[in-house]
């Protein structure tokens, strides 16, 4: 078969931004995802890619769309032979890449858009002035799911009100300040630098929601303006989906792309993609801090790269919360003090839920345009730190072609943690965290281990001790569950 008709390529990318003070002025989502694919046409100095798409790959959001590809191929006036959609999950931007890269080199399709879009700022200017916006209609179903729509909250999980983002990942925060022997006090520090550094990145991308300058003592300290969430972390250190934006790629064949008259500057070929999961359940891993599905699948990326970690020059760590971050960047031998981000991470590049990682990927595709030659790694990760994609990507076409694998038969065997729903009996805290509402503490959660080492589930509120969880460490420490999820220390 003809190697530049298997041969994928990502030839186009887009980004749209809107701020509009009376949500009826802002567009819908089905907007957004259109525009941004015409800007991914226009970059790509070739429009007419989009009439030739043969799939539509649109990730899941907060709309209720049925299938918006096929609004979006009315729109271009292609006649694709599938649609394709994704469950909730911020792995599957770069899943959906990967696939669209599989079906091209499978000489299955030539011409492959992939888009998502979220209206979340003005959706939420809506609902505070009591406004219901209109949306357009797009009945049906996707031809294809990319991944089945699984559960991602245990029961024991569920038991004890732990279904917010906020807390199962400043869970995981307590549990790497824990392993690293830290300080609450250092601990802070060091995450709070972490974060200033994204944002002095979104600073430089144009296509960021947040594009000032943010101190780490600013990111850190909780007020009025910016308050805490989960402690330790505060709202500048949370995944802002109070956006509205809208990213779209056309992937293509090398030859579908030259036949069109895409500029050889501007394609990015993919190199290597691998895929794997941690147990779904936060609940059964054996460590909180650890990702066995990240190291696994990011050893193997680059060992068919053939490069090191430090010859990886543009990395994008997935970073709805700085937790994630640290557990991809320990497993995949990255130091923290080293750039982990090109478009500025979920906070303040903007994290319109799954679809986040396009505007990740349009990104490092303007930054490898402009350093030539080298590689770029993206890391895309859905539910709680479970579900994982890695993309290297580079202007130099692959010696040895796109390799995909999934890494899934290495990471099943290892050991996992039984979980139980209620327990009665002693205890000792793993992680913890603090939830606020309205910046005043108001519940703890957290994990705890049994004496043969099964993990449950527990709360507690008594305003003594959620005082004293933020001032001293608490994870180690012995205690009691009541049979109700009570935790007695």
């Amino acid at each position: 078969m003809n190697a530049a008709r298997t041969c994928p390529v990502l030839a186009g990318v887009g980004q749209v931004l809107q701020r509009c003070e009376d949500p009826r002025e802002a567009s819908e989502p089905l907007e957004l995802m259109g525009s941004a694919l015409e800007r991914a046409g226009e970059d790509c100095a070739a429009p007419k890619l989009l009439a030739r798409a043969e799939s539509i790959h649109v990730l899941r959001g907060a709309w209720s769309y049925g299938d918006p590809g096929r609004r979006i191929a009315e729109r271009f006036g292609a006649s694709p032979t599938e649609t394709v959609g994704t469950p909730y999950g911020g792995n599957f931007s770069q899943a959906c890449v990967l696939d669209a890269a599989r079906e091209i080199q499978a000489g299955r399709r030539s011409v492959v858009l992939v888009t998502g879009g979220e209206n979340g700022r003005s959706a939420g200017q809506a609902a505070r002035a009591g406004i219901v916006l209109a949306q357009s209609e797009a009945p049906g179903t996707p031809d294809r799911m990319i991944a089945p729509d699984n559960a991602i909250f245990h029961d024991a999980e569920l038991a004890r009100g732990m279904n917010r983002a906020s807390d199962v990942f400043a869970i995981v925060e307590s549990a790497i300040r824990h392993a690293r022997g830290e300080s609450l006090a250092a601990h802070a520090e060091r995450v709070a630098r972490l974060w200033a550094g994204f944002a002095e990145v979104a600073r430089g991308n144009p296509d960021a929601w947040i594009r000032r300058s943010c101190s780490a003592e600013e990111i850190r300290r909780a007020g009025p303006d910016n308050p805490m969430i989960s402690f330790p972390y505060t709202r500048l250190m949370n995944a802002n989906a109070r956006v509205d934006m809208g990213a779209g790629l056309v992937l293509c064949s090398l030859e579908a792309a030259r036949s069109a008259g895409v500029p050889d500057e501007k394609l990015v070929y993919l190199h290597v993609g691998t895929e794997a999961y941690d147990s779904t359940f936060l609940s059964n891993r054996w460590e909180l801090h650890r990702s066995p599905a990240v190291r696994i699948a990011g050893a193997r990326a680059l060992e068919l790269a053939g490069r090191s970690p430090d010859e990886i020059p543009h990395v994008d760590l997935y970073s709805c919360f700085p937790s994630s971050v640290q557990v991809a960047a320990a497993e995949l031998g990255l130091p923290e003090d080293r750039p982990l981000s090109v478009g500025g991470g979920l906070t303040f590049q903007g994290g319109p839920l799954n679809s986040a990682v396009l505007h990740s990927i349009a990104r490092m595709a303007e930054v490898l345009r402009d350093d030539r030659g080298a590689m770029g790694l993206v890391h895309a990760n859905g539910g709680w730190l479970a579900k994982h994609a890695i993309g290297l990507y580079s202007t130099e076409p692959p010696s040895e072609g796109f390799r995909w694998e999934s890494l899934q038969d290495r990471v099943d065997p290892l050991p996992l943690r039984d979980a139980l729903v209620d327990w009665d009996g002693p205890v000792s805290v793993e992680a913890y965290t603090v939830a606020h509402r309205k910046g005043e503490p108001r519940l703890a959660h957290a994990a705890c281990l049994t004496e043969d080492g099964r993990r449950t589930w527990a709360t507690l509120d008594d305003p003594a001790l959620l005082a004293a969880m933020m001032r001293e460490e608490f994870c180690g420490r012995s205690g009691r569950i009541d049979g109700r999820g009570r935790l007695s220390l």
